[in-house]
């Protein structure tokens, strides 16, 4: 896992582990205003596009485990393709973002979909999220073309409001239980604890994962 910071200070190792998340998706689909509302809970409402690619870092406690969260807000203009794309690599979770009110970002997310794959690694998490939701009334794409896709891509989709604050944390926790439900995975069969060992992983104690809620 990458462990860069964008800021340093006494505690900047106290953590148990370090998640790298991208948020990608299309311009202008909200994904500043997203990171933004969930690191400090603000809203803009005037648009800047992001030029290349910003972080940054929130330290979360999730099933007894201090994480801290590098989250990296990208860029959707085509011109910065290659400089985002570099940045998959390490990456345990992807948010793919569209407007609801916008049915070219919608089409596009099949194309964003294929580049986690063929730049992320293996066992990177994807969850799939329709920003703008408070807009029900400019709505063009339907909730269940959402949930559609999804299930065609086989990850897991919400309905989100960064301006009216809608599922924005929910998003982001549940991004992290299934990372560290797939890293408990991976220790149960690559790295079993022998008998005796007081080792405690991830896995020795069930985790209660949120329900979807769209």
């Amino acid at each position: 896992m990458e462990q860069r910071s964008g800021r340093r200070d006494g505690s900047d190792q106290n953590f148990d582990y370090m998640f790298k998340l991208l948020i990608i998706g299309n311009s202008s689909v909200g994904k500043t205003s997203f990171l933004f509302r969930y690191a400090e809970d603000s809203f803009s409402h005037s648009f800047v596009s992001t030029v290349g690619i910003d972080f940054k870092v929130k330290t979360v406690y999730r099933h007894d485990k201090r994480v801290k969260l590098q989250i990296w807000d990208t860029a959707g203009q085509e011109r910065y393709r290659t400089i985002t794309t570099a940045y998959y690599r390490g990456a345990m979770g992807f948010i793919l973002m569209y407007d609801i009110t916008n049915e070219d970002s919608f089409n596009a997310v099949q194309d964003w979909a294929t580049q986690v794959k063929t730049y992320s690694w293996d066992n990177a998490q994807v969850i799939m999220v329709g920003n703008k939701c408070d807009l029900d009334e400019e709505r063009v794409v339907p909730a269940e073309k959402g949930t559609h896709l999804a299930e065609q891509l086989g990850v897991e989709y919400y309905e989100v409001s960064a301006k009216e604050n809608i599922n924005v944390q929910q998003v982001f926790e549940r991004l992290v239980d299934i990372i560290c439900l797939k890293m408990s995975e991976r220790v149960d069969v690559e790295a079993p604890v022998a008998p005796g060992n007081n080792t405690t992983r991830l896995s020795d104690k069930p985790a209660q994962l949120p329900q979807k809620c769209c």
